[in-house]
């Protein structure tokens, strides 16, 4: 979605995004402090189904949607993954390399960002790979995290959220190799310019 360069600042879903934001180190404390999981898989949902209706305000209105919007929806989605990677590695829940590998990969696109800059870019727009990618592994935590807990209706929810973990991990990767191919072609397309 194009959006005017005096876009506002104040709307609906940067509100929410915004909101999202604040939420991340109440999750985080209620995961390692209390280890409150009830509620930390609440603000987790809550966190999931705001960050719906901001894209989907943004979409409907687009007087709603905004530049700034554009930079606080995806920095609130990598703020939970990397908060929650953190707190599950910390208590045992998941293994740190895998929170490494996951976390390697944005890193990895950071390193993009001043290549895009230096060549007159901002950062790339998210694409369907990576939503996707991002719905799998936010959707897989609260799963990992109900599967801690003992009984039959724990190990189905354990079994579901390492399946959506593994799949959304090979997305998350997959996603990458895409942003790295569209930085290159971005930066050989202004050279030849």
């Amino acid at each position: 979605m194009a959006v005017a360069s005096g876009s506002p600042v104040l709307t609906v879903p940067n509100l929410l995004s915004l909101a999202r934001l604040l939420g991340v180190p109440v999750f985080l404390w209620l995961l390692l402090g209390p280890e409150a999981d009830g509620w930390a898989i609440a603000v987790l949902m809550l966190s999931g189904a705001s960050d719906y209706a901001d894209g989907r305000i943004a979409r409907r209105w687009p007087s709603q949607a905004s530049r700034l919007g554009e930079l606080l929806d995806p920095a609130a989605d990598r703020l939970y993954i990397v908060a929650t990677l953190v707190g599950l590695s910390a208590r045992g829940i998941i293994p740190w390399w895998l929170a490494g590998g996951l976390v390697a990969r944005d890193v990895v696109l950071a390193g993009t960002l001043p290549v895009l800059r230096s060549h007159g870019y901002g950062p790339l727009p998210v694409h369907f790979l990576g939503k996707a990618a991002t719905f799998n592994l936010l959707g897989a935590f609260p799963l990992i995290l109900l599967g801690d807990a003992a009984g039959a209706p724990a190990a189905v929810a354990r079994a579901a959220g390492w399946a959506f973990l593994l799949w959304g991990t090979a997305l998350y990767w997959y996603a990458a190799g895409v942003y790295l191919a569209q930085t290159r072609s971005v930066v050989r397309q202004v050279r030849q310019a």
